[in-house]
């Protein structure tokens, strides 16, 4: 890196400081800590949960900046452990570069961590630093978990390619009726009932479905079974035995098939996380989706991460999009 150490310990130092209404919050112990070119670290994300570091590197990093930066790290927050990321352009080259090179299982510094329980607004959630990419939480997701749960009470939610049932534990934390999670891994549908009981939730298997989203989107809707709010939260790309998925390609689909699901009065809540996706084309995609399923949707409440933790820059804006739609 072109910087000098002491350069970068005293920007890491000051990306700490602009967080501190979050370190201070005993209530939320998972935030992110720097947000690459607008923390004035290029490249580079950190996310803290309780006493741990991930750092996620978004380029190939020397063997040389890896050590520096780590040293960086070491100096300016003393963490008790720190994992890395290096993370391909898509994650679903995951699957052909070494695991182990790009989300190692071991701690890079400090001390290993199987997993640990971390806070958000007062909920638990398990986080597995050593599991892959992700390790169990998207903290840009985090003022949208509050918005729902403030929305719920009351209501059932279907939260859709729900991984480890975030918007699940928020919705049932809210006082939803009923919350349906579908994802395709059974695996992390297995986390996410860990989350619920962490949070002293009751557990229904049958509210935790294995299966391609899309299949069942169009088995509910042949049973004519609606929801109040529908969470649409996909990758960027996903793949199933049956099916491939690319938000920029598919998410006017994946908008049709949820619109058709939505109960009268009800709530579309759509979410893309692609930073090439620009955020008119996805309002625009969106809206298509809506029409095509011959229903209107109302203004779109748009939502995104915190700026406390997620900076934004005319260079850097944020990736994540969030649009909510009421649908008659």
């Amino acid at each position: 890196m072109s910087r000098s150490a002491p350069s970068l310990v005293e920007l890491l130092r000051q990306a700490r400081e602009r967080r501190a209404p979050l370190c201070e919050d005993p209530r939320t112990t998972a935030f992110r800590l720097v947000n690459g070119e607008p923390d004035g670290v290029p490249d580079v994300t950190v996310d803290v949960f309780e006493y741990l570091h991930v750092v996620s590197l978004y380029r190939d990093f020397t063997p040389d900046e890896e050590r520096a930066l780590l040293e960086a790290v070491e100096s300016a927050w003393a963490p008790r452990g720190v994992y890395l990321k290096r993370r391909p352009k898509e994650a679903r080259h995951l699957a052909n570069v070494a695991k182990e090179q790009l989300a190692p299982e071991q701690a890079e510094r400090g001390e290993p961590v199987e997993s640990l329980v971390a806070l958000e607004n007062g909920l638990r959630f398990l986080i597995r630093p050593g599991q892959g990419l992700s390790v169990g939480l998207y903290l840009d997701m985090r003022d949208t978990r509050v918005w729902l749960a403030g929305q719920v009470r009351g209501l059932t939610v279907l939260n859709l390619f729900s991984y480890t049932c975030g918007f699940g534990v928020a919705a049932t934390a809210g006082g939803a009726k009923r919350v349906l999670n579908v994802d395709a891994s059974r695996r992390v549908l297995d986390w996410g009932e860990e989350n619920a009981r962490l949070n002293g939730q009751p557990v229904d298997r049958y509210d935790y479905v294995a299966g391609d989203v899309f299949e069942w989107l169009g088995r509910l809707a042949r049973k004519g079974e609606t929801f109040d709010v529908v969470v649409a939260d996909p990758p960027s790309f996903a793949t199933t035995r049956t099916s491939r998925f690319s938000a920029a390609r598919d998410y006017a689909q994946l908008a049709e098939a949820a619109a058709r699901v939505v109960a009268p009065g009800g709530r579309l809540v759509a979410c893309c996380n692609l930073a090439t996706l620009e955020p008119r084309r996805f309002e625009a995609m969106v809206t298509e989706g809506v029409s095509r399923a011959k229903r209107r949707g109302g203004g779109m409440l748009p939502l995104g991460p915190s700026p406390v933790d997620f900076p934004t820059s005319p260079s850097h804006p944020a990736a994540l999009k969030v649009r909510v739609l009421e649908l008659p």
